[in-house]
């Protein structure tokens, strides 16, 4: 397919008001909005409480996500939307700006979407306001696939790399959903706080996973087909999970559930149209294995990963950072089938490695409200706080809030 930088495709009007943006002088381009916000240059500090980045997943899409950047940032956005298409040779940009919502929310184009626009917005945060991320940022890490942006931003994937992974990645999972051969999707239960730990071995028991290790593992032997294999693919928080596969089998096991089991949580059909982290998704796993072996398409002869990163990385299998490359490689493979420990990644940062500030980058709000919620905080607090840019008024006060939290090292 065309990309949209090529001549001799009709022009939208956005665009055509792009292109006469572009052409007047820099001066006068630089709109009122544009210059108040690019006054402010991000401060690099050499100590600051320990901060962590982190990137959102699936069903934070909509159309139009890249608008209002694009208006405000339109020399660091205008060339990354004109290279997205390029290299996958589909208007990818053009569907995100436009739709129709059907194209947007569509895996193959939903995933590679998100992915762009979260790596775009830190782009802008570095190019715009001089926000060093490998000086700012002691750790990443990214929700289901958000954890691709965060290998970019943590150095470990180069971004033409992951786009192209991405995509491939998705195909794959659009298509084992349309061969499935009935009705599946995802589905998430809240539940209260201390009734999460009785949920889950609930669900266990219902599901016959038996032994050790078969908790969290999407990869348990089981004699059912692959869509039949209901099995948690996220823990969220401390009371929401998220159950992947057969939409028939789910809700015998929450009857089950509220029958035998003595549990009543709120259960939520999420927008998806395939069962991410399921058995189901095992032929993702396997491309991704060889995609990972693979030299990268963007540096010649150079291994698709790179090995050390700028900084710690934390996998959505294990909730630690990868530990090799090799190991990156089979747990970013197996995450396609694996629960993301989301909740487990969070309590583990901010338990265990004392990270005090959280700086969530990426279209919407869900992934600063789970982190907020588990963290519990909201905003600049004394010593730390958790933030969420995914549209261009909010870069000032935050970076004014990161400038004001880096004065308060040591304090709590």
């Amino acid at each position: 397919m065309a990309s949209l930088a090529r001549p001799l495709r009709p022009a939208s009007v956005k665009q055509c008001q792009l292109s006469a943006l572009l052409s007047l002088p820099p001066i006068l381009r630089a709109n009122s909005y544009l210059s108040q916000h690019t006054r402010w240059q991000s401060t690099t500090a050499h100590k600051h409480p320990k901060t962590a980045i982190f990137f959102p997943g699936q069903g934070v899409q909509r159309v139009g996500m890249i608008d209002d950047w694009l208006k405000a940032f339109p020399r660091t956005v205008k060339p990354m939307l004109d290279e997205i298409d390029e290299t996958l040779q589909v208007p990818l940009s053009r569907i995100i700006a436009e739709g129709p919502n059907n194209d947007l929310m569509a895996t193959e184009n939903a995933q590679p979407a998100i992915m762009v626009t979260s790596i775009m917005i830190l782009r802008v945060l570095e190019q715009e306001f001089g926000f060093q991320t490998n000086e700012r940022v002691d750790i990443a890490l990214g929700h289901s696939l958000g954890e691709y942006a965060a290998l970019v931003a943590a150095g470990y994937l180069r971004e033409g790399d992951a786009l192209r992974m991405v995509r491939k990645r998705a195909e794959v999972m659009a298509r084992c959903s349309r061969e499935a051969g009935e009705e599946v999707g995802m589905v998430a239960l809240v539940c209260e706080t201390n009734h999460l730990g009785p949920l889950i071995e609930g669900i266990h028991e219902f599901l016959g996973h038996h032994g050790e290790g078969s908790k969290m593992d999407s990869s348990v032997e089981t004699d059912l087909p692959a869509v039949q294999q209901v099995l948690i693919a996220n823990i969220n928080a401390k009371n929401q999970i998220v159950l992947s596969g057969s939409i028939k089998r789910i809700s015998e096991l929450l009857t089950h559930l509220r029958q035998f089991g003595g549990h009543d949580p709120r259960a939520v059909r999420l927008k998806s149209d395939s069962p991410f982290h399921s058995p189901l998704m095992k032929p993702a796993t396997e491309v991704m294995r060889r995609l990972l072996e693979e030299p990268s398409q963007v540096a010649k002869g150079e291994d698709s990963v790179i090995w050390p990163g700028v900084m710690p990385c934390v996998s959505n299998v294990s909730a630690r950072p990868f530990e090799s490359k090799q190991q990156l490689k089979e747990l970013l493979a197996r995450q396609c089938v694996d629960t993301v420990l989301w909740h487990d990644s969070i309590i583990h940062l901010h338990r265990e490695e004392k990270v005090r500030r959280w700086i969530g980058i990426g279209p919407g709000k869900v992934g600063r409200n789970l982190v907020g919620k588990e963290v519990g905080m909201k905003g600049a607090v004394k010593g730390g706080g958790v933030w969420g840019i995914s549209d261009p008024k909010e870069i000032e006060l935050i970076l004014k809030d990161l400038d004001k939290t880096e004065k308060l090292e040591g304090e709590e």
